[in-house]
């Protein structure tokens, strides 16, 4: 047995097999190229960079929609119009809530001044109710002195969409086309939307002396702002009929 077949433990005076020709790469791992692994360790931290970028483009745009629905409820666009259009809330075998009572007199401060020949008072019932939101709004204005003859009603609304569906529809049909949109501030953006949508010609004048105030109120906007973010992708129709 030569050199060639063997090693020799100088130390001890064993002899160790020979590593075989070519067996070096086995004993041996190889290890991909340095730009290899570097490219390996930078899709993790790309990965990281693209999801926070994609985080802060949504960010934005939710913001601009919170300031859009903020903005809205400030702003007075009262002018003279075709219809007053009442939003509906909660009221009690016929009796407007007090969130309601605050839109209605909003309402019949702006036909009092003229800026429309007709309001539009809108809202259905629970299942329980004698009475529909619309009736409870209907005797509250006429209570107050607004004729009867002047008075709208759309009192199957489950939902903004659904009042603001049927107005529209009703209002066009006779030829008309703008409104003034009365709820409360924090609701202004998405019913301007939602009336826009549906054809009208749409502002929006909001009470001012709605029991919802404080913190109540600043919930019901990070809310509104969520659906006007979501609406302005999808549109309104069908983000209610997937959110209904």
């Amino acid at each position: 047995m030569d050199a060639s077949d063997r090693l020799v433990d100088e130390r001890h005076g064993v002899a160790e097999p020979a590593v075989p020709a070519g067996s070096a790469e086995l004993a041996e791992p190889v290890l991909p190229p340095v730009s290899e692994l570097r490219r390996r360790r930078r899709w993790p931290k790309r990965l990281v960079i693209g999801l926070a970028a994609l985080f802060g483009l949504l960010f934005a745009f939710y913001l601009a929609a919170l300031y859009a629905v903020w903005s809205a409820g400030r702003a007075d666009e009262a002018r003279p119009v075709d219809a007053i259009v009442v939003l509906g809330a909660a009221q009690y075998d016929g009796r407007p809530s007090p969130q309601l009572a605050a839109r209605l007199d909003h309402a019949l401060d702006l036909y009092q001044r003229g800026y429309a020949p007709r309001v539009f008072v809108t809202g259905g019932k629970q299942p329980l109710d004698r009475f529909t939101e619309a009736q409870s709004e209907a005797r509250y204005l006429e209570d107050r002195g607004v004729p009867a003859a002047a008075i709208l009603q759309e009192g199957q609304g489950r939902t903004s969409w659904e009042s603001l569906t049927a107005v529209a529809d009703r209002l066009t049909a006779d030829g008309l086309h703008s409104v003034l949109l009365v709820s409360d501030p924090y609701h202004a953006e998405r019913i301007r939307g939602m009336a826009s949508e549906l054809g009208l010609d749409a502002y929006v004048s909001s009470t001012h002396t709605s029991p919802v105030t404080g913190f109540s109120a600043f919930r019901h906007m990070l809310k509104e702002a969520a659906g006007v973010a979501a609406a302005r992708v999808v549109g309104w129709d069908r983000l209610t009929s997937w959110t209904e």
